[in-house]
């Protein structure tokens, strides 16, 4: 997985960096072909942004939130993330056991 974070208008520190990865981390347990993730952070008066895009095998994702702190926005990102990356996992995988149950209801048609 290739994770770039961009600073727009704020110093990406240490910390914060190490933070991000352990939350972006998450999905890669839910879904292994992760290809790249880029994470924008930026500031805006008192609003802290986080926008993520994520681009899977097949299928991108982008996620943004604000919050009033940037550990929160990371936070509440990483949630959205996490669901969007399930629901496309339940899609593909639903989609792959409708073809392989109809293949095996034909093949047992064919048999009887």
């Amino acid at each position: 997985m290739n994770l770039n974070i961009t600073g727009v208008h704020l110093e990406v520190t240490p910390s914060l960096r190490d933070y991000l990865s352990e939350k972006i981390d998450r999905i890669t347990r839910h879904v292994d072909n992760v290809i790249a993730v880029n994470v924008a952070l930026s500031v805006e008066k008192l609003d802290q942004k986080v926008t993520v895009d994520v681009h899977l095998k097949g299928k991108d994702i982008h996620v943004e939130e604000v919050a009033a702190d940037m550990y929160a926005a990371i936070d509440l990102v990483a949630d959205k993330l996490d669901r969007q990356v399930l629901k496309h996992k339940e899609k593909s995988t639903d989609h792959f056991s409708d073809k392989a149950h109809k293949a095996q209801e034909l093949s047992a048609g064919s048999e009887a």
